[in-house]
This record gives structure tokens, C-alpha cells and sequence, in this order.
């Protein structure tokens, strides 16, 4: 019979994508969210029985308890980019993680993946990146040989960066460029941090280390901008946004829909978002990470104003004008 995997937060970005590379690997999945009638699309991932869902909030111990009992390995990808139904950051990235990982050594886990951010550190400025921080301390006392993989900004078709900048050029006559758009970054293709995942439930090698995962290209955020504008068409001006200003803004944009920016993500953007020039990378998985230029064209095109009728599109598609 096939290892079971439990996997915390298998229902967002990137857990969708883990959970369809741990189905195809051949896994058995118990993918345990807090609104399981929203995670639905993802049991049509595996064969049938292959992924089932259970109901789970992981600041309740007993439930993560239950969620842990007989998985040979259990994968965490829970994580908030704001303060959100009623979790704030040091619970999601802090008290959750505490209770998986006790949870997993308690139900006699082999192997416990847990997925933190790049720029983790409990002396970080900025709340998310110092509470990711917390929760890898913390994970390190709880559950000594678990496998933390550090990803970069993720692109894909769902993402929460290139398709909101996507849409804001659409909508407005400019985009901001946060601090003169110079924090720089290493963008990663969520379906390489998803084989990451597959590759350190697998691996046994991986135990007790900890991997950043940053895509093979370097770019500031105004060169992202500049990507974003050129795969959707659009001619934009870039307007330089310092950062005292830019905190002021989102004291007022993190209460809209869908949080646009928060003060906590201006100070994040105070610091590059890069791999450390020592650290184990994709590379020391075997995985040959995919570049966001060869990303981007697959799902942008949607934001092009004829869509899939633009010309571009077109003669990328079928290989003709």
C-alpha cells in the first residue's frame, strides 16, 4: 500500500500543486483544511480514495493529532500573507507549526516537510518574515530532523503577485514602484517548489536540512513590472512610491478586499528577497528550476486586451501570425 501523507494548507497555491505531484508520485494524500467544502476540486487530482479531505484547524491540537495519525510523512504549508480569519501571523506561522510538529513526532512520522519563506529570520524588521523565523526555531526543537524549504516569490497560473499587478495594469493608468522598485528578487515556478516537496518526502538525505529555493534569474521589482507589462501588452508608466508614503497608503488599502497592500508588506519589500550564497538549492534536489520568462506567457495572456485573440498570443499558440 502506497506511504500516506498528511498535508496542512494542501487547499492554497502552492498546496494545490503539491498535492498533484504527491498524487502523480503515486502517494496517498489526507490533505487536512480548515474549510474542506472549498478544497473540493482537489480529491479529482488523484484516483479515487487516492486524496481524501478531513476538517482540520491548526491551532486545535487534537484535531492536528487525528490529522497525523498513520501518515509515514506529513507535509505544512500552511502560511497567511496578512492577518486573516481571525489568525494573525504569530498563529498561523508560530503556534501552528509548534502543534504540527509535535503532532507528527507524537503519530511516529518519518518525515515532516515544512515550508517556510525565503528571508525567514526571528530578527527580521518585518512581522511575516520574523514569525517565519519563530515557527522554523520552534519546528527545529519539536521535530529536530524535519526538512524546511525556503521558497521565493512563486509564479504560476494562480499566483498572488503577477496576476494582481497584472490586473492592476489593466485597471490603472500606472503601477508603483514601491521604494523606486530596487528590492530584488528570485522568482521560483510553484510546480519546481511542488517536485521540491515530492523530492524531500521521498529522500531521506534531505532530513534535518534546510533548502532555498529561488528560480535562476535575478530581477529588481521594477524589472518584474516591466515583464508583467510587456506579457500583457500594456504600456504603463512606472511611478517611483517611497517607502515612508507607501505606508502611509496601505494603512488604508490593507482594510479593501482582498488586503492590496499591507504596512507589514512595504517593510518587507525594504529587504531582497535573494538565496543566500551558501545554501543547498534546487540544484541540491536534482531539479533544474524553469525561468519566469518561460512561466509567465502560459497564464498573462489573459490580461492582453484581446486576450487569447491578440496577435502575440496567436502566433505563440499556433505557431502562425
Amino acid at each position: 500500500m502506497a506511504s500516506l501523507v498528511t498535508v496542512f494548507g494542501g487547499s492554497g497555491f502552492l498546496g494545490r500543486n503539491a498535492v498533484r505531484a504527491l498524487a502523480k508520485a503515486g502517494y496517498r494524500i489526507r490533505v487536512a483544511v480548515r474549510y474542506p467544502n472549498q478544497a473540493e476540486y482537489l480529491p479529482p487530482m488523484g484516483s479515487v480514495g487516492q486524496i481524501q479531505l478531513m476538517k482540520c484547524n491548526v491551532l486545535d491540537q487534537d484535531a492536528v493529532a487525528r490529522a497525523c495519525q498513520g501518515a509515514d510523512a506529513v507535509v505544512n504549508l500552511v502560511g497567511i500573507l496578512a492577518p486573516a480569519g481571525g489568525q494573525g501571523f504569530d498563529d498561523v506561522h508560530v503556534a501552528a507549526v509548534g502543534n504540527i510538529a509535535m503532532a507528527a513526532k507524537a503519530a511516529g512520522a518519518r518525515t515532516l516537510v515544512h515550508v517556510s519563506s525565503l528571508g525567514a529570520d526571528p530578527e527580521a524588521e518585518s512581522h511575516y518574515a520574523k514569525t517565519k523565523g519563530e515557527g522554523e526555531k520552534l519546528l527545529r526543537e519539536e521535530f529536530s530532523n524535519a526538512t524546511i524549504l525556503r521558497p521565493s516569490l512563486l509564479a504560476g497560473p494562480d499566483d498572488d503577485f503577477f496576476n494582481k499587478f497584472a490586473a492592476l495594469a489593466r485597471m490603472l493608468p500606472m503601477l508603483p514602484l514601491i521604494g523606486g522598485g530596487h528590492t530584488k528578487f528570485q522568482p521560483a515556478f510553484v510546480g519546481d517548489v511542488a517536485d521540491a516537496i515530492v523530492k524531500c518526502v521521498s529522500d531521506t538525505a534531505t532530513k534535518g536540512k534546510t533548502y532555498e529555493l529561488g528560480g535562476p534569474g535575478t530581477y529588481s521589482f521594477k524589472e518584474l513590472m516591466q515583464l508583467v507589462l510587456q506579457e500583457t501588452g500594456r504600456s504603463r508608466p512606472l511611478v517611483p512610491v517611497p517607502f515612508w508614503l507607501a505606508s502611509i497608503k496601505a494603512m488604508f488599502l490593507q482594510f479593501l478586499p482582498g488586503k492590496l497592500l499591507t504596512p507589514d508588506q512595504v517593510t518587507s519589500l525594504k529587504t531582497d528577497n535573494l538565496v543566500s550564497p551558501n545554501a543547498l538549492t534546487f540544484k541540491d534536489l536534482g531539479i533544474m528550476p524553469d525561468s519566469i520568462e518561460a512561466i509567465l506567457p502560459a497564464y498573462l495572456w489573459r490580461f492582453r486586451p484581446r486576450g487569447e485573440y491578440d496577435e502575440a498570443v496567436r502566433e505563440r499558440v499556433t505557431g502562425s501570425p
